[in-house]
């Protein structure tokens, strides 16, 4: 098991840039910068205004012209107003095309951060430092950047790689224990999809998989990165096996929109999951003893983390205007990733409307023997 003052770990993103997980590496950020860029643009929500501190100054020190924007905590930050303020920093602030930005923070803000790298000018250079662990094993990972819309989350976007993303374990001590397990959820997701010792490392000690000061976070994270980076590596766009990466999502953002993104990501992505189970086991693709006890499984990892498993049972019109709305779809077609056997996953298309509506019933518990 990885140590977590061990040497950091570095994962290549195929070649294209690496991205460092270990402890005390927040003095590092300088080094993915670059030598052609002459001002930095430090992006952070105010819960990590000590952190964007510690990180400014090291880029002070490396010869940096620094300027810091703090913008709000998770979803609020994700808005256009946010985006043209920032677009307005830069422009005041002169920066040219080799100056860089820095996404320091949730998912959320690393999503706003890589938008606005991606937009400005046509595209800047971009470090992400994710400070959650839903960022570290997600969201910073994939160049994959993003805003919402009243219509949508993630809707308006684009594709931009980071020159680098930094993972320093020792900044998750703060965060809260709801955040932890939220942000195990896209670490499960992982295991579910591709590493199944994911699901047996969380099943072992849940306890001491949502503890920072235990080297089974580090390995948790490590392992998610891992996953991601080999399939992104392969397809930046999400143009066929970058989809796999969306298991439990098509529902979990539209329980995120109908919530109005009052849930964790991570909670609504872990109800998305077993959702998507269920729907591949009520289409047949996961058939048996053993599917039936895979079903099971993602119940009873997630609840052992403390993740909700279920959803009201009120809500199907508006949870399915939802999903026809997410980028997934294709015209009226709906997809969604689901499992054939456990880190086997492929692609359930177009399901009718009652067998989706069915397995909504089995997450809401109105289906007979569900609860």
């Amino acid at each position: 098991m990885t140590d977590t003052k061990s040497p950091a770990t570095v994962v290549s993103v195929g070649g294209a840039y690496d991205v460092v997980v270990g402890s005390g590496l927040l003095g590092g950020v300088p080094a993915l910068i670059g030598p052609d860029a002459e001002r930095v643009l430090v992006v952070h929500p105010p819960a990590v205004a000590n952190l964007a501190a510690t990180v400014a100054g090291s880029l002070v020190d490396a010869g940096y012209a620094v300027h810091l924007a703090e913008v709000p905590d998770a979803e609020p930050a994700k808005t256009a107003e946010v985006a043209v303020r920032l677009w307005a920093q830069l422009g005041r602030a002169d920066f040219t095309r080799s100056d860089a930005v820095v996404g320091l923070g949730g998912g959320s803000v690393t999503d706003l951060a890589g938008f606005v790298a991606a937009t400005w000018l046509r595209g800047v250079p971009f470090v992400a430092v994710p400070t959650t662990l839903l960022g570290m094993v997600d969201a910073a990972v994939g160049g994959k950047t993003g805003i919402n819309t009243a219509e949508g989350k993630n809707l308006v976007g684009a594709f931009h790689p980071p020159s680098g993303v930094l993972c320093d374990v020792d900044v998750l001590a703060s965060l809260p224990r709801a955040d932890l397990a939220a942000g195990l959820a896209e670490a499960v997701k992982c295991g579910f999809i591709a590493d199944p010792a994911i699901l047996d490392l969380v099943e072992a000690d849940p306890g001491a998989a949502q503890r920072p000061d235990n080297p089974r976070l580090r390995e948790l994270v490590e392992r998610a990165v891992r996953v991601k980076a080999k399939v992104v590596a392969t397809d930046l766009r999400e143009s066929s096996l970058r989809e796999v990466l969306n298991y439990g999502h098509t529902f979990g953002h539209a329980i995120e929109q109908v919530e109005r993104y009052t849930w964790r990501h991570g909670e609504a992505v872990s109800v998305g999951m077993v959702y998507v189970a269920e729907l591949a086991r009520l289409a047949g693709h996961l058939g048996g003893a053993d599917g039936e006890a895979l079903v099971a499984r993602h119940r009873q990892v997630l609840q052992a983390i403390g993740l909700p498993v279920s959803y009201r049972a009120d809500r199907w019109p508006q949870l399915l205007a939802a999903m026809r709305r997410d980028k997934k779809a294709r015209g009226s077609t709906l997809r969604f990733v689901v499992l054939d056997a456990l880190a086997s996953p492929t692609r359930l298309v177009g399901p009718s409307e009652e067998l989706l509506q069915a397995a909504y019933e089995r997450v809401s518990g109105l289906a007979p023997g569900v609860g």
